[in-house]
């Protein structure tokens, strides 16, 4: 798949078009990203000892991979081993 988690992306389709954000999990079987602040959806909780008063919880839900365009990649550090640091 051509998105990672951390990439910031721009949807291009659908109702939250030209909306842009940064890519917080990606489901591979599906070809499906979540990106934060798009498709957000409402879920209507009963109270549990978790959350006490319940109500109207808002979250993102998914996308088609195929929906969004990559702006920028994450940076991805490689770490040094130190067993291969020469001194």
């Amino acid at each position: 798949m051509f998105v990672k988690t951390g990439d910031k992306v721009k949807v291009i389709a659908g109702k939250d078009k030209g909306k842009e954000g940064n890519v917080r999990s990606v489901d591979v079987k599906n070809d499906r990203v979540v990106v934060k602040g798009v498709h957000k959806i409402k879920k209507h909780q009963k109270p549990s000892q978790a959350n006490a008063k319940g109500g109207v919880v808002e979250s993102e839900g998914s996308i088609h991979a195929s929906n969004v365009k990559v702006i920028s990649k994450a940076e991805n550090k490689k770490t040094e081993n130190k067993k291969n640091k020469k001194k």
